[in-house]
């Protein structure tokens, strides 16, 4: 293996082969430039988030919740969109087990499968326990298509709709309603989220602590502004305005968040629900994790990229909302930021002037641009700790800093994709619970 010093001299026998074809100085100066500016705009994005941490330690409060008499309950639908996934039995068994009115909701499987033997077992299970399954002969418009044409097919007023892996306890359905019955500006809620599977392996607590920094520390803070976003499982909206405002937006790879930015421009309410907890799976495997990220990546920029200048120019969202919304997507600016600075610093390396390399200089400069580029880093520790996993921050630690790297080339991957107008398509994710089901 390569050491540290020999790389060196390798990027300054590539300089020096390129000297002489190049304007060196003039290249030097303008990715020079450009790294410090990308680095600079990083490190606010990280102090953000360091702040932000801070902020939720220091001001941590949980909502209260109010009960609903079985009398107010309304008619609720259970969604559970699947795609060859048997795992969508066992979602289906926890929602029969709430302690709901069992006349005032129904269960709904929508199969998109193509492989007969799962449906097969869906249709048994459906057929012995009165659940309706629908299904479409394909899989268009992947998720958002399937909960639309399962919108067809749904008596609730309220929608409440969980990923097959989701996992919901008795009481979900009873607390997630209830600030629908007590808030009729209330359009849609949103809960918080837990893992079946944080600690299985390094890749599946990476994937637990990027997700619960969203959870841990980003929604909360939104939720302080008096905005939310979905998060496309165990969640709930009302029937009536997703009709009104067109249904899920079909092919979106990120339906969810679309759906809340629709909701946010036209000043509709979102909750988070933050003392409610429902877990769910998260990618075990690395190539699971990666298309997973690439795949919300290219979602999130898309429906921002559809959305976000009327929201940030629409003068009756509040600078606070503002600032809110743009945390929500702050991470995948970090990873582009991430790759700009690396990019310059890497070509501002090779054209810098001839001279003996000051290796001690060059390792404490890096070092202390990374310190203050942690921010997300922080966060993770920070959420890890509030979801009692202290045990495995170290091992947290060391996965962002190598599994890491490799996710945020597949988040810029995505976001690249947006921007150059290339479509992607839907990545079915290995889960656990389809082998046990």
């Amino acid at each position: 293996m390569i050491s540290p010093a020999e790389l060196l001299v390798e990027i300054q026998r590539i300089h020096a082969a390129v000297q002489g074809y190049l304007p060196q100085d003039i290249v030097y100066q303008i990715s020079y430039g450009l790294f410090r500016f990308f680095l600079g705009i990083m490190i606010i994005v990280s102090t953000i988030y360091i702040l932000l941490t801070i902020y939720n330690a220091c001001t941590r409060q949980r909502g209260k919740e109010l009960p609903i008499e079985d009398s107010k309950a309304p008619f609720v639908t259970i969604q559970i969109p699947t795609y060859n996934e048997r795992v969508a039995i066992r979602c289906a068994k926890k929602c029969l087990e709430f302690d709901y009115p069992k006349e005032k909701y129904e269960i709904i499987i929508g199969d998109d499968s193509s492989d007969a033997q799962v449906s097969d077992e869906i249709d048994a299970f459906a057929q012995a326990h009165g659940i309706k399954v629908t299904r479409r002969g394909s899989n268009a418009g992947f998720k958002s298509g399937n909960l639309n044409h399962m919108l067809q097919h749904s008596k609730g007023d309220i929608i409440v709709v969980f990923d097959s892996d989701f996992v919901p306890e008795k009481d979900f359905l009873r607390r997630i309603v209830a600030p629908f019955v007590h808030n009729p500006a209330v359009d849609a809620v949103q809960a918080r989220w837990r893992f079946l599977n944080a600690t299985r392996n390094t890749i599946s607590l990476l994937g637990a602590t990027i997700v619960a920094v969203f959870h841990q520390v980003v929604l909360p803070f939104m939720k302080r502004n008096g905005i939310a976003m979905l998060c496309g499982a165990a969640e709930a909206v009302r029937k009536d305005v997703l009709l009104q405002l067109g249904g899920w937006k079909h092919g979106s790879l990120t339906e969810d968040i679309e759906y809340s930015l629709r909701l946010l421009r036209r000043r509709r309410k979102i909750l988070y629900l933050d003392t409610l907890e429902c877990a769910g799976e998260v990618p075990h495997t690395a190539k699971d994790l990666y298309r997973q990220q690439m795949r919300w990546a290219y979602g999130v920029c898309h429906a921002f990229r559809e959305h976000g200048k009327s929201i940030f120019l629409d003068r009756h969202i509040s600078l606070r909302e503002k600032f809110s919304i743009f945390v929500q997507a702050s991470g995948y600016f970090f990873s582009v930021l991430l790759l700009l600075t690396f990019v310059f610093g890497t070509i501002s390396f090779i054209f810098h002037a001839p001279g003996p390399i000051d290796i001690p200089k060059f390792f404490s400069e890096l070092g202390i641009n990374v310190l203050l580029s942690i921010g997300l880093l922080v966060a993770g520790v920070y959420s890890l700790h509030q979801m009692e996993y202290k045990g495995q921050i170290a091992r947290m630690v060391a996965a962002s800093l190598s599994y890491g790297i490799i996710v945020t080339y597949y988040v810029n991957k995505g976001i690249c994709r947006v921007f150059l107008n290339k479509p992607m398509q839907w990545y079915m994710l290995h889960k656990e619970g389809n082998a046990a089901a």
